[in-house]
């Protein structure tokens, strides 16, 4: 298959990750084409060993970072001049892995670097992130390690934990008290309640992002009602966690303000 087949499903995706990491839809596509006229003038230079999906980012990473496009753009607004002010390394490998979806291996892959390597520029981009969006965040989860190990990681990317609710009416009563600006909530509880229950609870007094960390995915996924923007599935994994705390608040706050 010749490379332009390989890659033409691929762009719409390129195109997106190119506006994010560059802060304006005219200087992502000036890049992505770039790109392009790149691979026609050396198609040799497209990695026929891995996944296309994979090649395609991996040069137009080495093009965007040849040429110094480190700077937030002039014309961003608000929300993209703050990603603008992530490192360049953490910011490609947050984007790769919050839009984009990439696995922490695929965006090993693409910057070149060990697993360990890219899951700690996801790591440094959260916290580079938090030190702008900083807030309090509530967890929900009755099972004690659990929700210490959450906590963990809420702190080292620099957010407050407002408090740890085991039940519905606990949850809500925190949220009421400590208006926090993120909850991290399991559906499960220790009283036999719902988690989901005091999420809907919650929301009816304000608006504030939610990510659900759950052994029960399913009980959400339904196709019944609105579904949750943000869901990690137990047993999960810390650089998902991070991932998604840093993406719902930094991206919350972007919707808010576009």
């Amino acid at each position: 298959m010749s490379v332009g087949k390989s890659i033409a499903p691929c762009l719409p995706y390129l195109r997106r990750f190119a506006r994010a990491l560059t802060g304006s839809q005219t200087s992502g596509d000036a890049y992505v084409v770039a790109t392009l006229e790149a691979l026609v003038a050396d198609p040799s230079s497209f990695p026929r060993d891995i996944d296309a999906k994979i090649a395609l980012y991996r040069i137009f990473l080495k093009l965007w970072s040849s040429v110094g496009v480190n700077a937030a753009p002039a014309a961003a607004d608000a929300a993209e001049r703050r990603l603008g002010a992530v490192t360049p390394r953490p910011r490609q490998a947050f984007l790769l892995r919050t839009v984009e979806g990439f696995s922490s291996e695929d965006v090993a892959r693409i910057l070149e670097v060990d697993e360990a390597e890219a899951q700690e520029l996801v790591k440094t981009a959260g916290i580079e992130i938090a030190q702008q969006v900083a807030t309090d965040v509530l967890i929900i989860e009755d099972e004690p390690i659990i929700a210490l190990d959450i906590e963990t990681l809420v702190e080292e990317l620099g957010h407050r934990v407002c408090g740890i609710a085991r039940t519905r009416d606990e949850a809500v009563a925190l949220a009421k008290d400590k208006r926090p600006g993120l909850v991290l909530a399991d559906i499960q509880l220790a009283d036999g309640s719902s988690g989901l229950d005091a999420v809907n609870d919650i929301l009816s007094g304000f608006d504030l992002p939610v990510i659900f960390i759950t052994a029960y995915p399913e009980r959400l996924l339904t196709g019944e009602r609105s579904e949750p923007a943000f869901l990690i599935t137990k047993p999960f994994q810390p650089d998902s966690v991070r991932a998604a705390i840093s993406q719902a608040l930094f991206f919350e706050r972007k919707m808010q303000k576009a």
